[in-house]
């Protein structure tokens, strides 16, 4: 089981034979995969290896009545006194969540609460077409299995079944499970090793290696059940590749007396169990883990539901709880949330209006209306200083920085416009736009160099994001420059003028409320720039030497903590 080489589909089916047996205190499973065969022989076999405890789907807006419970409106209604409805967590359940990808801040916050609180298992399926979709970290933590199953053919996702009597033994045998004092000690230090900062991960992974030597039909856990729950574990988690030699170099070794040498050899006999755990991490590791290492950061951050600004609709996008209101001929009134509200009071009303009949009496209090969150587009509004001797360094890295957020603005509902100011004007070189053909067609062949005008690509910039926000779109600027400007607004050379303009039109896309980003492109981190973002109230972020993926991964990064 610990043998080299990185098997997904043993992983999963070794996961799912491992929840059977401790679903509770394993917490789930999240799969990214998506829809196809694999996935579909996955769930197949899920229900009977986790029977009798229920499994019930559930949709990513799913209600707080539905998992908690809250009034059963029609059976109310018949009896003329509140019922209540048992909700999802009444009892230990496991939850399958589609399109996790798309769980709100508020789902992953609720679910991680009954996690937290062992009423339920949970696997997240997440169906992201991007490597920056992903469900919400909040809900990955508390999941013990992360599985990826991406680009796994169909003909090495064989059909399987869990073996119902093995896994019922190895639950009456996991309370008798024993586990050695180090063996937290040992997990532990090999989650740090691998740059894990979740306290979560290593007592997972401690509840894995005790479920596998139940499995096992052991009560005792032995180094190959901890050197599982280290593969299946800690290395999907893994955010560093570990380096053969952590000892401390740096460390003398002393001189060896003699009454030291019992005390080195038992040292070194408790460092191989360490040693022992991270070679099976390596051994588990994904043929691609650093291109897959490289999108965590920006995976953690992201929600897959859009990037632009939210807006409360009645009409169109993700359905929100009802609140309260009044009916002001715009906004639509939820039927059944406001019957439930009314609900528990027919009784007394009925007192206070004998002939009032079977009818529902409804009252002002009792309204509740329908909302809905839609998201607007973004448009990401580049501005890049082409003046000076950097500036064809400067544009190839705005060029390919471009390019990319281009390939993947469909998904992201990104529009992209970019902005050059040289000389004494400033150019829109390409208007807002999501077709990659048509960037690669106006980017080519920018001259550079001259003077920084510095106040004219915020004029130009301001000017594209008040189109944009009339639009109803979500602008945000990205301004590439040393924040040295040297050409007023008005074209005239004066250096002290041209930083009061900038300064000036830097707080007027703060009023406007445009998010922006300022990247110091000046070889040392320079107080000009730092001043400009600070006027615009953006976030500085110094990148002397970065290249086009550093700079639209530094780039996506923000955006998102900014969202």
């Amino acid at each position: 089981m610990t043998d080299r080489g990185y098997d997904p589909w043993r992983a999963a089916k070794s996961a799912l034979t491992l929840v059977a047996v401790d679903p509770i205190g394993l917490g789930g499973v999240w799969l990214r995969a998506q829809a196809g065969p694999a996935r579909d022989r996955w769930r197949a076999a899920l229900a009977p290896a986790l029977a009798p405890l229920p499994v019930r789907r559930i949709a990513t807006d799913v209600s707080e009545e539905q998992l908690s419970g809250g009034l059963d409106l029609a059976a109310t209604l018949a009896a003329g006194r509140p019922v209540r409805d048992k909700g999802l967590l009444a009892e230990p359940v496991l939850l399958v969540l589609p399109m996790a990808e798309r769980a709100s801040a508020q789902l992953a916050a609720r679910l991680g609460m009954a996690l937290d609180d062992d009423a339920a298992a949970l696997v997240a399926l997440d169906e992201g077409a991007a490597t920056d979709e992903a469900a919400p970290s909040a809900l990955a933590d508390r999941l013990a299995f992360q599985i990826d199953l991406d680009g796994l053919r169909h003909v090495d996702a064989l059909p399987f079944t869990v073996d119902a009597e093995a896994v019922s033994a190895a639950r009456d045998r996991l309370p008798d499970v024993k586990v050695a004092d180090d063996a937290m000690k040992d997990l532990t230090v090999i989650a740090v090793r691998l740059g894990v900062d979740s306290l979560r991960a290593p007592i997972l992974a401690l509840r894995t290696a005790k479920a596998a030597c139940a499995l096992a039909g052991r009560t005792d856990v032995s180094e190959e059940d901890l050197a599982l729950s280290a593969q299946l574990v800690l290395a999907p988690r893994a955010l560093v590749v570990p380096d053969e030699d952590v000892g401390d170099d740096d460390t003398p070794a002393p001189d060896t007396p003699e009454e030291n040498s019992a005390e080195t050899d038992d040292q070194r006999s408790q460092d191989i169990p360490s040693e022992i755990l991270l070679d099976a991490v390596k051994s588990a590791l994904p043929p691609d883990v650093l291109d897959r290492l490289s999108h965590a950061s920006t995976r953690a951050n992201q929600s897959g539901a859009g990037h632009g600004a939210s807006r409360r609709s009645a009409q169109r996008g993700r359905p929100l709880p009802s609140r309260r209101g009044r009916l002001d001929g715009r906004s639509r009134i939820d039927l059944t949330a406001t019957l439930r509200a009314a609900a528990p009071w027919q009784p007394l009303r009925r007192q206070e209006t004998p002939n009032a009949a079977q009818r529902v009496l409804v009252r002002g209090d009792d309204i509740r209306l329908r909302r809905r969150e839609d998201r607007t587009d973004r448009l990401l509004v580049f501005a890049v200083d082409a003046s000076g001797s950097t500036a064809l360094a400067r544009l190839a890295e705005a060029k390919g920085a471009v390019e990319i957020l281009l390939a993947n603005a469909y998904a992201k509902r990104d529009h992209v416009a970019l902005i050059a100011f040289r000389g004494d004007t400033a150019e829109t070189l390409l208007p807002p736009t999501r077709s990659l053909t048509r960037a690669k067609r106006c980017l080519s062949g920018l001259p550079g160099g001259g003077a920084t005008p510095l106040a004219a690509g915020l004029q130009a910039a301001l000017e594209q994001t008040e189109t944009a926000r009339r639009r109803g779109m979500s602008p945000s600027l990205i301004l590439l420059t040393d924040g040295r400007a040297n050409i007023a607004l008005d074209g005239t050379a004066d250096r002290s003028k041209a930083g009061e303009d900038a300064q000036r039109l830097g707080r007027v896309h703060a009023a406007n409320g445009t998010s922006s980003i300022v990247i110091d492109a000046s070889r040392r981190p320079q107080a000009p720039a730092r001043d400009l973002a600070a006027s615009l109230d953006a976030e500085y972020l110094p990148l002397p030497r970065a290249d086009a993926r550093g700079l639209s991964a530094a780039v996506t990064s923000a955006m998102s903590r900014s969202a």
